[in-house]
């Protein structure tokens, strides 16, 4: 089979109640709080929570209250302050509330002249000894595409301990570029491509409003990193695929203004201590069990993409994840494993298992357009003998479970680690399903690291973590095309703690007892 560049990598590349839908559909409408709440990067005694306030006519300057509690009717407050937001910020807010305990519920609102907002619920990171941890992970919502039913399903399961999103949050494109939203009235806001702040600023506003979204954000703390729609298509350092300078300006400025609107409408923590404002990699501490170790492979050091060629992809300097970036993720290997954490994961946006077409590597966007990058990290967990290394990967809009090697086509390769992709939310993988069908047996026979691969159905991740395995579990929804709380579960695939090897789960896990009360 042949597949034109554009469609084979990136295109292939009981529950919640109707009325708490209906609820969020109707404080999506109207008012202060058109877009929710949500909180994100969680630490054991502190969480970012966010929320946006829509302004009156000639409104500039807002004051806002906010209040969080240990419990779901918010009688008892345990903490509560007073902040402000502007134009300037495009009218969110976000507040990084500390002094909390570890491994706790909590649940939260804002006020604004004498508005509430919906009520969010979030957690705090667990201290010590930690038995089981489970994690929802997602990427690729074009809005345009579909309903972000996956969403819906996400935050249906109150037993999450988080969320994670590994990248395009958004799409940069213009209506039937990327998607005929106006089959489903879902037209992008601007109508075009975006470039300028305004832009960026009105297509995130735009994608907040989704109901699903907003219940998926108000239920679980989230842990997020761009990939490339965030900016435009294949980016990388100093550039993109879909960016010409001519006539949309110059890339610095586009990247700013980009990340800038990002860091207003995500619920992360900035650090200028990083460096120049692009850096994302960070980590977080899951008590004794897990370290996730969250990984920027498109803007802070990546080297261009480069076509298929033997000479620019050996080039043993060539960079995915750039020089700060990559020792900053040894060190953090290293210690995970001397503080003896139980699992290491790396929530990154491109895929690390090889991927061949008939003339070589399939995207060169992929870790296997940086093979060197790729054998630097592996040798180092195998010269370190850092074992319980799984990763977790967006960006193909298909679900995956790869071996990853440094050679996985050699007769009893050896494995450094596992790796899960999720599904798309919404973005299209391969829409034929016969066709999906027969690449995806072609790849089954040809690549003997992959252990699962389907390319047409979207969805997401679910990953059940405990002292003796991760087991990541696909989830597909029924349809994108209408709005349906529908799923199932497809499979599930196991690795063995002190074992890089995935097999096949006997069943999906089961929930935890007990979860915490879903925010009302």
């Amino acid at each position: 089979m042949s597949f034109s560049r554009r469609f084979f990598p990136k295109a292939l590349a009981a529950a919640a109640t109707a009325g708490s839908l209906r609820l969020a559909e109707a404080q999506s409408a109207a008012g202060r709080f058109q877009h929710g709440v949500a909180s994100g990067d969680p630490l054991a005694n502190r969480v970012i929570l966010w929320t946006r306030v829509t302004p009156t006519a000639g409104e500039d300057f807002v004051a806002v209250e906010w209040q969080i509690s240990d419990d779901p009717s918010l009688r008892r407050i345990v903490q509560r302050g007073l902040t402000y937001t502007n134009s300037g910020y495009d009218y969110t807010v976000k507040v990084d509330v500390g002094r909390l305990q570890a491994g706790q519920t909590y649940y939260y609102r804002f006020i604004a002249q004498g508005e509430s907002s919906p009520t969010g619920r979030t957690r705090t990171l667990p201290l010590g000894a930690v038995d089981r941890l489970r994690f929802a992970v997602c990427s690729c919502s074009n809005h345009p595409q579909g309903f972000f039913n996956a969403y819906r399903m996400i935050a249906r399961r109150a037993d999450l301990d988080a969320v994670f999103h590994l990248g395009d949050y958004i799409y940069e494109y213009a209506e039937g570029v990327y998607g005929r939203g106006a089959d489903i009235g879902h037209i992008p806001e601007p109508n075009r491509e975006i470039v300028s702040l305004s832009d960026y600023r009105m297509r995130f506003a735009q994608y907040r409003r989704d109901p699903d979204l907003q219940e998926a954000h108000r239920q679980h703390p989230w842990i997020v990193v761009w990939d490339d729609h965030e900016s435009t298509n294949d980016s990388w350092r100093n550039g993109a695929e879909n960016h010409q300078s001519a006539t949309e300006g110059s890339w610095d400025a586009r990247r700013a203004v980009a990340t800038q609107a990002w860091f207003e409408w995500m619920p992360v923590r900035e650090n200028p201590s990083l460096g120049d404002g692009f850096e994302i990699y960070r980590r977080f501490r899951f008590g004794d069990l897990a370290d996730i170790l969250m990984l920027d492979t498109r803007l802070s050091g990546r080297d261009e993409q480069a076509p298929n060629a033997a000479g620019v992809l050996a080039n043993p300097n060539r960079a995915l994840l750039g020089e700060d970036q990559e020792s900053w993720l040894y060190r953090e290997l290293l210690a995970s494993k001397v503080r003896q954490a139980n699992w290491r994961f790396l929530g990154q946006q491109v895929m690390m298992g090889q991927l061949l077409g008939p003339e070589g590597i399939a995207n060169p966007d992929q870790w296997d357009g940086y093979p060197a990058a790729r054998g630097r990290l592996l040798s180092y967990l195998g010269s370190n003998a850092i074992n319980n290394v799984a990763v977790l990967t967006g960006d193909i809009h298909s679900s995956w479970g790869n071996e990853v090697s440094v050679n996985p086509f050699t007769p009893n390769f050896t494995s450094q680690a596992v790796e899960f992709v999720t599904p798309a939310v919404t973005s299209p993988g391969i829409d034929d399903p016969a066709q999906a069908a027969g690449l995806a047996a072609q790849i089954n026979a040809t690549h003997p690291h992959v252990k699962y691969v389907e390319l047409n159905r979207r969805g997401y991740l679910l990953v059940d973590v405990d002292r003796d395995r991760v087991q990541g579990e696909w989830y597909h929804v029924a349809t994108i095309r209408e709005r349906r709380a529908e799923e199932a579960y497809v499979r599930g695939l196991t690795a063995a703690s002190g074992q890089s090897r995935l097999v096949a789960a006997s069943a999906a896990s089961a929930p935890k007892a007990n979860p915490p009360a879903p925010a009302p």
